[in-house]
């Protein structure tokens, strides 16, 4: 609460300004140019997502092989017992601490692409995979391994290890806002930090960001306008969207402003839950013993021969930038914003517990839960030719999912309560991202204004562009490949300073 006009002059010089007008100047010039000529953006797009991936595409593959082959050897060795954050114990149990990280990056994956890329790849197999006919019991294998390699374990090192290491150390132990730019700490310095440079990792974090959870978004607007359309009858039209994207807004907005021990940690507890729930549904009422022997083939192919090999196939260079490097970049998008999440929520923890249960548990879940939903669609595939595909390449990624719950037992009742899950995924990543934004402006405990600011501006953004249909949607997200490429200049040298940081901390724990 301001009281006086020294206090509002002191907030405004708090404010890092220069970052919500780099960043919200951005996408408003995206919104403009979308609304004069959607072609022409799109031809920017796609140019612009061509040259990021034949020139860094293969950058970003090393990056992620490598941040978790490094983030794995701090792990298991004594460098592990490092305790980050300046506390003792940790400010949440391991089950709500698990629930906020895993729900804040699941609504892209958990919601959009859990049900449709393990098809995808069922019917059009990989260049990994050569000789295998798609859409046949020899595919099931490939499609769920391609997957996991793109929301596995490489995908949660690059979100969650070296880069909160760095963050954690340089804002609880250097005293350095908490906020992207503090990644560039250690080999640039307080001036650096303070400076050009860390502005610029800012203003490009938050766009990267902004673009990665303003696509799911729209999609939902679109997922859900399709559901309500088939069930009830109403017409999938704009105003249905927009009374979605609306009521969503409203919600992960109102969760991000409300005290993170209250909002974004009960709605992610209640949404694990429910997870839980749909999967043992699926298991017990679907197809449970296909699932779970393509989830264990899958897993053992995985890691028996391909964990190395597919992150780093380079053997069809189109396929590969459309699919594996999209998803890496994307990744790599979120990282420093979700580095910024997991060291405000992670304090008290260990270097050990941080890689460990992060990378491989959360890694593990996302498998499991894209082999539950995407090996189901699978299933019924195998059994009944376009009874998923046909949905899938007519109406895209809505159709799917709901194309797998008409198939499943009792599918009156699920099918609201997997929509329900689907708002809830993304009112999490909406309400993390949102708090996250917020703090990157603030450098701190993020004033409500900010918060509300975010979370207004990201659904008003994919309110208009899903008013030009989903090329707007599309045009934004696939953008995430060219602005992430500066965030991958400043997340190479994590791979030094990070277990450069674990020593030093190390070393002042143990005298």
């Amino acid at each position: 609460m301001l009281t006086n006009q020294k206090d509002l002059i002191s907030l405004f010089k708090n404010q890092n300004f220069s970052v919500a007008f780099l960043s919200l100047g951005f996408l408003f010039l995206f919104v403009v140019t979308a609304f004069v000529d959607i072609d022409f953006l799109s031809a920017c797009v796609d140019a612009s997502f061509n040259f990021s991936v034949k020139y860094f595409g293969a950058l970003c593959q090393v990056l992620l092989f490598a941040t978790f082959f490094i983030a794995m050897g701090l792990a298991i060795t004594k460098y592990g017992n490092v305790r980050l954050g300046g506390l003792d114990k940790p400010e949440f149990s391991t089950f709500r601490w698990l629930s906020m990280i895993i729900c804040t990056l699941l609504a892209g994956g958990g919601v959009f692409w859990s049900a449709a890329e393990p098809m995808y790849h069922f019917l059009n197999v990989p260049p990994a995979f050569p000789g295998i006919e798609g859409g046949t019991a020899a595919a099931v294998t490939p499609a769920l391994t391609q997957s996991f390699l793109h929301w596995g374990f490489y995908a949660w090192a690059i979100l969650s290890t070296l880069g909160t290491i760095i963050i954690m150390y340089s804002c609880y132990y250097k005293k350095m806002p908490i906020a992207p730019r503090a990644l560039i700490y250690p080999f640039m310095g307080e001036k650096g930090v303070n400076g050009i440079y860390g502005t610029l990792v800012d203003a490009f974090t938050i766009v990267a960001t902004a673009a990665g959870t303003i696509g799911p978004i729209g999609f939902l607007g679109l997922q859900m306008s399709y559901a309500v359309s088939r069930i009830s009858g109403v017409p999938d039209t704009f105003s249905l969207q927009l009374i979605v994207i609306a009521a969503v807004t409203l919600v992960y907005t109102l969760t991000a402003v409300t005290p993170i021990y209250k909002g974004i940690n009960h709605v992610s507890f209640f949404n694990v839950l429910l997870t839980i729930f749909v999967i043992l549904f699926i298991l017990l009422c679907g197809p449970g013993r296909f699932i779970v022997d393509s989830f264990m083939s899958a897993m053992g192919n995985y890691l028996g021969g391909d964990f190395i090999r597919l992150a780093l196939f380079r053997g069809d260079s189109t396929w590969t930038g459309a699919w594996t490097i999209f998803f890496f970049v994307w990744m790599l998008a979120y990282a420093p914003m979700m580095a910024v999440f997991c060291a405000r929520v992670s304090r008290g923890r260990t270097i050990r517990e941080l890689v460990l249960a992060v990378t491989l548990g959360a890694g593990l879940s996302t498998n499991a839960w894209f082999s539950v939903l995407g090996g189901a669609g699978i299933y019924y595939e195998l059994t009944m030719p376009g009874s998923v595909s046909a949905a899938l390449n007519s109406n895209g990624l809505p159709a799917a999912l709901l194309s797998i719950i008409d198939q499943l037992p009792l599918h009156h009742f699920m099918t609201p309560v997997i929509l329900v899950l689907v708002i809830l995924y993304l009112v999490t990543t909406g309400a993390g991202m949102t708090y996250s934004m917020a703090m990157s402006i603030s450098h701190d405990n993020p004033p409500v204004y900010l918060r509300v600011m975010w979370g207004v501006v990201m659904g008003a953004v994919a309110a208009l562009l899903i008013r030009l249909g989903a090329g707007g949607i599309s045009a934004l997200q696939n953008f995430i490949v060219f602005t992430s490429v500066p965030l991958m200049f400043f997340f190479f040298p994590t791979l030094w300073y990070g277990p450069k940081c674990a020593i030093e901390l190390y070393r002042s724990q143990n005298g």
